[in-house]
């Protein structure tokens, strides 16, 4: 369209074009230059499977951006149920036949009627795929569940949702050209579908395949997940990177984790205060709103979970923070 308008050589649309431009580059997901704008009492909730209960990512998250001393202090709320999925499928033998899949919708209008979140984080994919080959059906089943779970975060009046792509997944024998390819079309079309839709999505992805691409051809026997599956230490500071990148674009931030803990003295004591918190919270919270997923250790009382919580804000405080 830009060259048909500039072949009628009417310069009057010059402005017109530029806006065009503008918009247009906005409305396919340009990255966001804007500064999260945190406030005290907002409730920050973090959707996902296990690799988001595991919940590093989301302490280095909290961490760094409660270091760049926010005027309020939001609460970050760990709400990721291992084995979860937003498709609603299981494989038929799942954990040795002990109990399918749960799916988070089965739990979905009690955490947000009881959380009542300002903003939400969602991850799935990783289990959604079954680990099985890719298979248009299941695809679908994905698809179905991303789209119907931002309506109802709409309904339910959540203000910003924010959509991640699932982690890499590196196959023990076959390594990304295993399970990763059904991840590889998830992801691609999360991204082409966000971006169609405005939503505002961080790649989690691709960013990862691609360091672990690297590191696997100046050491074949480099590993992002013992398992494939289950980031350790690094993969989750590459998550928490690139969400803080998305979210403080001009926040100094170090290219590992470990660089980031010597160059703030503060944040190794304040990270472990925050990931014990979160840590004791999400247990607190998935009991209070419930789910099916056997296996899990029961959270305490959320009287004496928000009193916990208090103690260890009040730790962090002291630190400066």
């Amino acid at each position: 369209m830009l060259n048909l308008l500039l072949k009628t050589k009417k310069i009057r649309f010059l402005p017109f074009l530029l806006c065009f431009s503008i918009w247009y580059g906005q409305a396919i997901g340009q990255k966001k230059t804007d500064i999260f704008s945190w406030g005290d009492g907002q409730k920050v909730l973090f959707l996902g499977n296990s690799i988001t209960y595991a919940g590093q990512y989301v302490a280095m998250t909290e961490s760094l951006l409660l270091s760049s001393r926010p005027k309020g202090k939001p609460q970050f709320i760990n709400s990721g149920l291992p084995s979860e999925t937003v498709s609603g499928l299981s494989e038929p033998n799942h954990a040795d036949g002990k109990f399918p899949r749960p799916c988070l919708f089965d739990r979905l209008d009690n955490v947000i009627d009881k959380i009542k979140p300002d903003v939400v984080f969602v991850c799935y994919g990783m289990n959604d795929g079954i680990y099985l080959p890719f298979d248009s059906a299941r695809f679908e089943a994905y698809k179905d569940g991303i789209i119907r779970l931002h309506k109802c975060l709409v309904d339910q009046g959540v203000k910003r949702m924010i959509w991640m792509t699932p982690p890499v997944h590196d196959d023990p024998q076959l390594r990304l050209d295993g399970y990763n390819k059904v991840l590889d079309r998830y992801a691609e079309w999360l991204i082409g579908y966000a971006k169609m839709q405005s939503w505002e999505i961080i790649d989690l992805h691709f960013r990862m395949r691609r360091y672990l691409e690297a590191r696997i051809e100046k050491d074949a026997q480099f590993k992002l997940a013992a398992d494939g599956v289950h980031p350790g230490e690094l993969g989750h500071w590459l998550m928490a990177k690139e969400i803080v990148q998305q979210l403080m674009p001009d926040f100094p931030i170090e290219s590992t984790w470990d660089d980031n803990l010597r160059n703030q003295p503060k944040l190794r004591q304040l990270y472990t205060l925050v990931l014990k918190r979160q840590t004791m919270m999400k247990d607190a919270w998935l009991t209070y709103t419930g789910h099916k997923r056997p296996g899990l250790s029961k959270g305490i009382p959320m009287e004496d979970a928000s009193k916990a919580y208090a103690a260890i804000q009040d730790e962090i405080k002291a630190l400066g923070f």
